[in-house]
């Protein structure tokens, strides 16, 4: 998960205000319920203190449709300075969220960084291809309503087959030549733009055997990022929302994949006790030594690890569960945090990702890490090397 764009949020000067609201209109909601889900928002980042030129320029943002379509959140947030953050994601909360404070609560603007998918739609047919380069999921309000678009041209005309008298053979031989030329210069054209760019998919769809032959000439950096999605063409004929129904599976799929691979890794760190740690004490200790290559929360207790709390200093990763291991620290002034909002700070700081696991993951308190290092004095599952531990066995028994 690529979280470099949450990172300034660390220097930023509060009170942070954050909104995470249903952001749903038209048909699916009704104009006036999105305005009114604000409105109850602003109502009680006032009695808050919230400063109100910062709500003014909220206000402004709320009130323009993001362009999406469909039932869809938005995570607004902002320092004292104004707005600083504002996201689109797929799901809208139960609940609209509404806070002011020292920090941002991040785990909204978390989700949105874990939706998010970079992709390219690849469009080929016989002469060329149409490229789109989309946002899916975790995007700027508006990113999709005017997505960026190019398109190559091969330089070969002769493109379709003959089927008269002697000339038959020959002709096809030079129209089959002239797609293989243009697919080519597509795939070049391709390897260059994703060698620039970077997105995490590339979608081609389009002519079959266009799209066949593209295929076997694009380089590996793009193939291994290639799904071939049937139902999109170039030119009219399409039907755009089938297609585009297609494309929604195919990110869904590569979000599984990228969360899989992080949670492979962990349960297999896990297995032989190296490499992984679970329980809230030990999670805040590796964080605090910038161990924690990805933090992992359970998808099924974010709701309890927001009532439990962790101490933090003035940086993210000054963070402890008693005032002992923070007096350790020398930190002489410290702020009880929900455990939640610390521990996403603390894996931003050390330029850590985070992964959501399933309910059915096996984490008592909800969360865990997956270590960049680990020597002989870090936490482990198997092995009774830290005070925590023995408190967790003293507890079980």
């Amino acid at each position: 998960m690529d979280l470099h764009w949450l990172k300034p949020l660390l220097g930023h000067k509060p009170p942070f205000v954050t909104v995470f609201l249903d952001a749903t209109r038209a048909e699916a909601a009704g104009e006036t319920e999105a305005a009114d889900r604000w409105k109850a928002a602003r109502r009680s980042l006032e009695r808050d203190g919230a400063p109100a030129p910062v709500l003014d320029e909220i206000a402004d943002l709320v009130a323009v449709p993001t362009g999406v379509r469909g039932p869809h959140g938005r995570v607004v947030i902002a320092d004292a300075g104004g707005v600083v953050l504002d996201r689109v994601v797929s799901e809208p909360p139960a609940q609209t969220v509404a806070t002011v404070g020292p920090v941002p609560d991040l785990v909204p603007a978390v989700r949105a960084a874990d939706e998010a998918v970079e992709l390219l739609v690849v469009s080929v047919d016989r002469t060329g291809a149409d490229l789109v380069w989309k946002s899916a999921g975790g995007a700027r309000p508006g990113a999709g309503v005017e997505p960026e678009r190019e398109t190559v041209e091969g330089g070969h005309d002769d493109v379709h087959k003959v089927r008269e008298n002697g000339l038959s053979r020959r002709g096809q031989t030079r129209a089959e030549d002239s797609w293989e030329r243009n697919a080519e210069e597509v795939a070049a054209f391709l390897d260059k733009r994703v060698a620039e760019r970077t997105p995490e998919l590339v979608v081609l769809t389009g002519d079959v055997r266009a799209v066949a032959l593209v295929c076997e000439r694009v380089g590996q950096q793009v193939r291994e990022l290639v799904v071939e999605v049937p139902g999109g063409a170039r030119g009219p004929g399409a039907k755009p929302d089938a297609f585009a129904q297609r494309v929604h599976a195919a990110v869904d799929e590569l979000r599984a994949r990228r969360r899989r691979a992080v949670l492979d890794r962990f349960d297999e760190a896990l297995g032989r006790g190296d490499g992984a740690v679970t329980s809230l004490p030990d999670v805040v200790e590796v964080l605090r030594r910038g161990q924690v290559a990805e933090l992992v929360l359970g998808e099924g207790m974010l709701a309890s690890l927001q009532e439990r709390e962790v101490l933090v200093g003035a940086q993210p990763l000054e963070l402890a569960t008693t005032q002992a291991d923070l007096d350790t620290l020398g930190v002489g002034e410290a702020r009880r945090y929900p455990a939640v909002v610390a521990l996403v700070r603390a894996a931003l700081g050390q330029d850590a990702g985070v992964t959501f696991a399933p309910e059915e993951a096996e984490l008592p308190d909800g969360v865990g890490a997956l270590l960049r290092w680990s020597d002989g004095s870090t936490p482990a599952e198997q092995l009774l090397t830290q005070s925590a531990d023995a408190r967790r066995v003293r507890a079980i028994t």
